[in-house]
C-alpha cells in the first residue's frame, strides 16, 4: 500500500469516526432536548452552549448502556470534583463528591464546606430513591445519612427526604469540624428531619425534630456578672414599655423557645419563599445576644452554627431574665451607639424607662436594621412607619388593644428629633 494510499484511508477511518461521534451527539442531544414547561438545565460543550431535559437526564445517566459509560468518570463542578459508579448489580448510580461545597442559603451566603458527600440513585421507571451520605471522610467516623424518593414529572421532581434521629454531635462533626468549639463543648440531643420539596422552583417544607438539645463547656457562666462596655445598663423591667416593644419586634416567643425557635424558623422559610428573597430571620435573642458577644456577624453557615451553640448553653447556664438584660444592654442602635440606655438618651434625650410608648416602639423597630434606620432617621427625621406600626401591633405583656391602638397611632404623629 502506497503512502497516499494510507493516508487517504486514515483521513476517511478519522471522518467516519467523527461523523459517528456527531451523529450520537446529535442523537443524545434530542433525547435531552427539554419539552415545553419541562425543568431544564445549561449545558456547555467549549463555546456552545444548549439546554438539557434534567428529568431526561437522569433517565439516560441510569439506563444501563448509558449508565457502563459514565461508570468511573470524574467531572469538575461547582460544588467540587465528583468521582462516578455504576453498579450493575443494582443497577444502582454512585456520586461521590469530596471536598464538597454545599449552598446552604437559609445559614449564609457562604456554602459548607464537606469532606466527602456521597449520592446513591436507583431508578424504577418514573421513581428514583436512593440515600444521601455526608461524612467526615473516614468510613468508621460520624455521619449523616438521609434516605429519599422522589416522582419524575415533566414540570420537575416531586422529592421527598427523611433523616432519621442522629446525634447533634454528630451533625457538627460532619457539617462544620472546624469549629474551635468542637474541642470544648460537650452536645447532647437528637436531630431528625422531614423535607418536601417540588424541583427546580417549587414550594419547600421542612419540618425539623430536636430533642434533648444541650450544650455544655463554653464558659457562657463567665456572662452572669458581665458588665457591658456599652456604657450605663439600663435596668429595665419586663413590665417597662421598651423591654415589651423589644420582644414584640425581635422575639415574641421569647419565653417559650429553649434558645433556637423552631416554629420561627419554619415562618421564616415559608416568608421568604413567597418573597423570593431574605425578608425574615429566624434567630431568637439569645442566638443575636450569641452573635454580639461570642460569634461576630458574619454571614456564613458555620456562624450561624457557632452562634446555636452558645444561644443553647446561655438558656441553661444564665436563664431568660439575664439574657433579656444582656441583650437589652448590648444591642446595637446605629451611630455607633449600643445598649438600651444609651439609645434612648442618644435618640430622645431621656432613660430607657422613662420612654414613652411610642418612643420604645420607635427604638425597637430600628433594631433589625439599626445603622439603615439611622442613617434614614438621622436624612429624613424619621425610620420606616411600617415596621413601627407592625411592632406596635404585636405587644405584648397585658396591653390592651386599645392600647396598641394607641400607640400606633402615636407613631403617625410622633414628631421625632433630631438624634442628639
Amino acid at each position: 500500500m502506497t503512502l497516499g494510499r494510507a493516508v487517504r484511508l486514515l483521513l476517511a477511518v478519522l471522518a467516519g469516526l467523527l461523523a459517528a461521534a456527531l451523529l450520537a451527539t446529535a442523537v443524545t442531544l434530542h433525547l435531552l432536548a427539554p419539552r415545553p414547561g419541562e425543568w431544564a438545565a445549561p449545558l456547555r460543550i467549549g463555546p456552545w452552549h444548549t439546554e438539557v431535559s434534567v428529568p431526561a437526564a437522569l433517565r439516560l445517566a441510569t439506563a444501563p448502556p448509558f449508565a457502563r459509560w459514565l461508570d468511573g468518570r470524574r467531572l469538575a463542578t461547582r460544588w467540587g470534583p465528583v468521582q462516578l459508579q455504576w453498579q450493575a448489580a443494582d443497577r444502582s448510580l454512585h456520586l461521590q463528591c469530596a471536598p464538597c461545597r454545599l449552598p446552604a442559603p437559609a445559614l449564609g451566603s457562604a456554602p459548607l464546606q464537606l469532606q466527602r458527600l456521597q449520592l446513591s440513585v436507583f431508578r424504577d421507571f418514573e421513581t428514583v430513591q436512593g440515600q444521601l451520605r455526608a461524612d467526615t471522610g473516614t468510613d468508621s467516623g460520624p455521619a449523616l445519612q438521609a434516605w429519599f424518593t422522589g416522582r419524575l414529572q415533566p414540570g420537575g421532581l416531586a422529592l421527598h427526604l427523611r433523616l432519621p434521629a442522629t446525634p447533634i454531635a454528630d451533625a457538627y462533626a460532619v457539617l462544620a469540624p472546624q469549629l474551635p468549639e468542637l474541642r470544648q463543648a460537650r452536645i447532647g440531643g437528637q436531630v431528625a428531619l422531614r423535607v418536601q420539596v417540588q424541583l427546580p422552583e417549587g414550594p419547600l417544607r421542612v419540618v425539623p425534630q430536636v430533642e434533648g438539645f444541650a450544650v455544655q463547656g463554653l464558659g457562657t457562666e463567665a456572662l452572669a456578672h458581665a458588665a457591658s462596655a456599652c456604657g450605663a445598663p439600663s435596668r429595665l423591667r419586663q413590665r417597662d414599655w421598651l423591654v415589651r416593644a423589644v420582644l414584640a419586634a425581635e422575639d415574641q416567643r421569647f419565653y417559650e423557645h429553649p434558645g433556637y425557635d423552631l416554629q420561627e424558623l419554619q415562618a421564616a422559610l415559608q416568608s421568604n419563599q413567597a418573597a423570593g428573597a431574605v425578608r425574615r430571620g429566624g434567630s431568637t435573642l439569645s442566638q443575636q445576644l450569641a452573635k454580639r458577644l461570642a460569634t461576630g456577624d458574619e454571614r456564613s453557615a458555620t456562624r450561624k452554627l457557632r452562634e446555636l451553640l452558645y444561644a443553647v448553653e446561655m438558656e441553661q447556664t444564665l436563664g431568660k431574665a439575664r439574657i433579656l438584660q444582656l441583650y437589652l444592654d448590648n444591642a446595637p442602635w446605629g451611630r455607633g451607639l449600643c445598649g438600651a440606655e444609651a439609645a434612648a438618651r442618644g435618640y430622645f434625650g431621656r432613660s430607657a424607662r422613662q420612654l414613652a410608648p411610642a418612643q420604645a416602639v420607635w427604638l425597637a423597630a430600628m433594631l433589625h436594621q439599626p445603622d439603615a434606620e439611622a442613617s434614614t432617621w438621622m436624612r429624613s427625621g424619621g425610620i420606616a412607619l411600617e415596621r413601627a406600626e407592625w411592632v406596635a401591633g404585636n405587644l405584648r405583656g397585658g396591653t390592651l388593644k386599645r392600647e396598641r391602638r394607641a400607640v400606633r397611632a402615636a407613631l403617625g404623629t410622633m414628631a421625632a428629633p433630631a438624634p442628639q
